[in-house]
């Protein structure tokens, strides 16, 4: 048994996600208080000071740091209905008759029961940041929500308005109807330092208003949760990390620098137990202003993209299985490796090729992805970078004007999106062997699902069949379009779950 925990131990997940179900059993450790200061003492002079910490200065810091925060940090409950089953691995004939029976039918009945409507699925925290009521949050904390319940620090209570998200960043913005609330600045997060003391401020494990200390301990961290856990399609993690505790239902508090003002959006841990081990995550301030800006001007973000397909130097790994697939002898080193070009790539227009190492944009160097990921997410499209790279030994420099996902240069607003962005999926024919042989008459196949989408919100995953839209029967991607398009209202959607029971939920059109 032991030999078998020490080899599981190192491939413990990395990146829990740390906030939107809160676990309420806690554990109590005794220490010894018999602790001594061991430092050397000498005569008072004027450039003499004692070795130990100057506790009463940096008290003063954190006294006034919490004061701050503390009531501008909020509790966020998620409350949601879980009618369908997401189980990803399906049996193909369960998947359209279920389970006659009775053998899976019990299990999944069980699975199928309803969280009580008075009780939430999971809770956060969030950041006021308007005294008009503006809260900032992390969007895995607002996933899935039906009904999003925010209480204050004064434990006054109000039913939230989720005006966006964005997965890629794991950021959430809600609005409550208030005046007068107390909130916290943005700082701009470049300008922090290793070493440097923050607290973080939230809600962790049920504990409200619960404040910890501690310093900045890297920055521009990826650490691969958002596409692994958060679902994200282009992720953007260049994360703060700090030795400040955070755990479960921290997600989406404070980070603070001892003026109280708000340096990160605390969104992870690393951890083998899921608990605090010394390692926290919060997404830096600049980033998350630009999100909720976005969110705010234009319904939703503006993201420009270089179009470049990437190999990070700095990850040895990475490079060593690049090498072995390609039969290349890359060398690990700093920078970024050009191995490729998406659609309608702004860097391929501007000169850039395979093979180029990117190694600046505009004067912030890049040493690793994590360092191109917020210098160019950070952007919007028709914003133009100057982008250093080395060829052959020689370094060059190229002017790169970014554009979105479509190859387009300007910015757009919820009005501009096609069907499928707004309500969060792509659709693909099902094969007509396929319905010969179930006998269906229609069907699409979900693909693309967005978390937090009208599509995810009613239950539907990837891979499952929608049936119907609006009561007419959807056999291609372009009959949800027709249907949709330019459509206002409630939209009725029929569909096959894993287990082949039939739904139909439905969602107000964006």
């Amino acid at each position: 048994m032991k030999s078998t925990l020490k080899k599981l131990l190192p491939f413990a997940v990395v990146g829990v996600i740390s906030g939107a179900t809160t676990v309420g059993t806690l554990q109590y450790f005794n220490h010894d208080s018999n602790s001594a200061d061991q430092s050397y003492f000498t005569k008072s002079a004027s450039d003499v000071t004692f070795a130990g910490m100057n506790s009463s200065a940096v008290g003063d810091d954190f006294v006034k740091a919490a004061k701050t925060t503390v009531p501008a940090v909020v509790t966020i409950k998620n409350y949601q209905s879980r009618t369908a089953n997401r189980a990803s691995e399906q049996d193909l004939f369960d998947f359209f008759f279920g389970d006659p029976f009775g053998g899976r039918g019990q299990q999944r009945q069980r699975q199928q029961q309803q969280v009580p409507d008075n009780m939430p699925s999971g809770m956060g925290s969030g950041v006021i940041i308007s005294p008009d009521g503006y809260i900032i949050s992390n969007n895995h904390v607002v996933a899935g929500a039906n009904k999003l319940e925010v209480v204050l620090s004064n434990k006054k209570s109000y039913i939230a308005t989720l005006v966006g998200t964005d997965p890629n960043t794991d950021i959430s913005l809600l609005k409550i109807e208030e005046k007068g609330l107390p909130y916290l600045n943005f700082a701009n997060s470049d300008n922090i330092e290793v070493g440097q003391w923050v607290l973080a401020v939230g809600n962790p494990l049920g504990l409200n208003s619960t404040v910890t200390a501690g310093i900045i301990s890297a920055k521009g961290r990826g650490i691969g949760i958002l596409s692994s856990q958060g679902k994200a399609a282009n992720p953007i993690e260049s994360f703060i990390q700090t030795d400040a505790a955070i755990n479960p239902g921290n997600s989406g508090g404070a980070l603070v620098n001892t003026n109280g003002d708000l340096i990160g959006i605390n969104s992870a841990i690393q951890s083998t137990t899921g608990y605090y081990q010394g390692y926290g995550f919060a997404v830096p301030s600049n980033l998350a202003r630009k999100i909720i800006e976005d969110i705010k001007k234009f319904g939703i973000v503006q993201r420009g993209f270089l179009g470049v397909q990437s190999l990070d130097l700095s990850n040895d790994m990475q490079v060593a299985a690049y090498n072995k697939e390609k039969k290349t002898n890359i060398k690990a080193g700093s920078g970024v490796y050009v191995t490729g070009f998406g659609d309608n790539s702004g860097a391929e227009d501007a000169g850039i090729k395979v093979g180029d190492v990117i190694t600046k944009i505009d004067n912030t160097a890049i040493t690793d992805f994590a360092d191109l990921s917020i210098a160019i997410g950070s952007k919007r499209p028709g914003d133009k970078v100057s982008v250093t790279y080395v060829r052959n030994g020689k370094e060059n420099m190229t002017i790169v004007t970014l554009k979105d996902q479509k190859g387009g240069t300007s910015t757009r607003t919820k009005a501009d999106l096609s069907v499928t962005e707004k309500i969060g999926a792509e659709f693909k024919p099902l094969d007509e062997r396929f319905k010969t042989d179930y006998g269906l008459n229609s069907g699409v196949i979900a693909t693309n699902v967005t978390e937090g989408s009208e599509i995810a919100k009613i239950g539907i995953v990837d891979n499952y069949i929608v049936i119907e839209v609006n009561g007419k029967p959807v056999n291609s991607q372009k009959d949800v379009e027709k249907i949709l398009d330019k459509y206002s209202g409630n939209v009725s959607v029929k569909f096959v779950d894993a287990y082949g029971q039939i739904y139909t939920r439905g969602f107000k059109m964006p």
